[in-house]
């Protein structure tokens, strides 16, 4: 279903709201369900069934700052924010911008006044509602990606937008997203498929206390958590639904999620799903939604797999390129350290002394994860790993303690490279070099944020030198060797 562009005029323009009458194309489904990483789903066989939580949306993670809905309405406030709870506003801003989820009490929002809307907001057609959302957050000047995104979704186009983890792509498609969406309408009405558990829990955070001060309902399909928490959720009959494709699909095959009326697809990170091996869930999961949708892809990079996407799946979309200022940041001071592959093992615990905050260490393989911790944990070194296959509770509770500051060095596969909620990471560590310079970025990206100065340091091997000479390149005079003084540390 599509809109014709709204007339701009001297007035901000009024909020416009989509009736859902689309059918269920019934498009036959292309091919056999095929290659899952583990990191992102794992068969129903297999699920943990230790994991008694919800996934319906919390506005925030302490109990002071729940709230529930009213027979899904917005919560009631009286009285305008002054004093700490304008400091309150400010802080949470700058946690969502270092990607926390410290979002204020619905109240809060009730509460903001018309007067207090962002100028810069003002004419991206947004309702008075997503206004004072915004007011609430702190939030003062859109990001470009949400500078050029929410116009466009607004009008009913299809998006292709190009840009960077942490470059504000959740709010750009969230606001949009809530603003088409019919709350008198109990069923699914936008999916948003994200290639990880943690990425979808994150996006979840967000979309969720979006959907809830509109008056609608959220919920978060993700593997690794029981299935009858899933199908609770789903029979409160959710507007949005955000899931990582093979649960979904795992839904979709079972009956117990319904596509038929879905206005907005959003594929977010779409180049690393493709990466993980997700294409044929991708195209299952939009073949059973109406071809009238309106579909929005956001990635990083746009290689030839996700034009071929856009071709077949999306109308003449509107192509959004969002380019870095630079490769990475400034604030991040970037070495590189020769050593060989049997030594790695050895340089890292030599480098332990140096880390004096919260410390990410990638590694490319599971295996090679587990090998890392447990050397370090014999030589009295705290550190927990994060990958596909620890059992979701034990994911969850290891991300909690790192963002709390309870643990200090996480070792981790590329599962937390990318739009991860890690705020304030001191130090990077490249254990193993990435295997492309996206990558590279994205995971000296999880440093360096919000203006605080990080360090990202990589360990290059034997057979690594071709693909540093392509970082090297990319980065430039910002990345500059260190050394270490390897028999420093006793070998095993």
């Amino acid at each position: 279903m599509s809109d014709s562009p709204r007339e701009r005029s001297g007035q901000r323009p009024a909020r416009r709201r989509r009736r859902g009458s689309e059918r269920d194309s019934d498009r036959s489904e292309r091919g056999p369900d095929s290659g899952r990483d583990r990191d992102d789903y794992r068969d129903s066989r297999h699920e943990n069934r230790r994991d008694d939580r919800r996934d319906d949306y919390r506005p925030a993670r302490r109990d002071d700052q729940r709230e529930n809905r009213d027979d899904g309405r917005r919560g009631r406030g009286e009285g305008r924010p002054k004093g700490d709870n304008a400091e309150q506003l400010s802080a949470t801003a700058k946690a969502l911008a270092s990607g926390g989820y410290q979002l204020p009490p619905l109240s809060v929002v009730d509460a903001i006044e018309e007067d207090r809307y962002p100028e810069a907001f003002l004419n991206l057609g947004l309702s008075d509602r997503s206004l004072a959302i915004i007011t609430a957050l702190g939030f003062e000047t859109p990001t470009p990606i949400q500078a050029e995104a929410i116009p466009k979704m607004l009008d009913g186009s299809d998006v292709v937008g190009k840009a960077q983890t942490g470059t504000g792509k959740t709010v750009a498609f969230g606001f949009p997203i809530v603003e088409r969406l019919d709350p008198e309408l109990p069923e699914v009405q936008a999916i948003v498929l994200v290639p990880t558990r943690e990425l979808a829990q994150q996006v979840f955070g967000v979309l969720g206390f979006l959907a809830a001060a509109h008056g609608l309902g959220a919920c978060a399909l993700v593997g690794g958590r029981r299935l009858q928490d899933d199908f609770d959720n789903l029979e409160r009959r959710p507007q949005v639904v955000v899931g990582t494709p093979g649960r979904v699909i795992d839904h979709l095959n079972r009956g117990t999620l319904s596509l038929r009326d879905v206005r907005v697809a959003i594929l977010d990170e779409a180049d690393r799903m493709l990466d993980i091996g997700f294409e044929p869930d991708i195209r299952r999961i939009l073949g059973r939604s109406p071809d009238t949708r309106q579909t929005a892809l956001f990635s990083a990079t746009i290689p030839t797999s996700i034009k071929t996407l856009i071709w077949k799946y999306m109308r003449d979309p509107v192509e959004i390129d969002i380019e870095p200022e630079q490769a990475t940041a400034r604030e991040i001071n970037q070495h590189y350290i020769e050593v060989a592959e049997r030594d790695k093992a050895k340089a890292m615990l030599q480098l332990v002394p140096r880390l004096t905050g919260r410390t990410l260490v990638f590694c490319n393989m599971k295996v090679t994860v587990d090998r890392l911790v447990r050397r370090l944990r014999d030589r009295g070194v705290s550190a927990e790993p994060i990958h596909g296959d620890l059992r979701q509770q034990k994911r969850d509770r290891v991300m909690e303690d790192f963002r709390a500051g309870r643990l200090q060095i996480l070792i981790a596969t590329n599962v937390a490279s990318r739009g991860l909620d890690i705020p304030d990471v001191h130090h990077v560590i490249n254990f193993d070099l990435p295997q492309n310079v996206e990558e590279y970025i994205h995971r000296v990206g999880r440093t360096g944020r919000a203006g605080v100065e990080g360090s990202a340091i990589s360990f290059v091997a034997e057979w690594d030198l071709e693909m540093f000479e392509q970082i090297a390149k990319t980065v430039g005079d910002d990345l500059v060797r260190d050394e270490l003084d390897l028999y420093g540390v006793e070998a095993d």
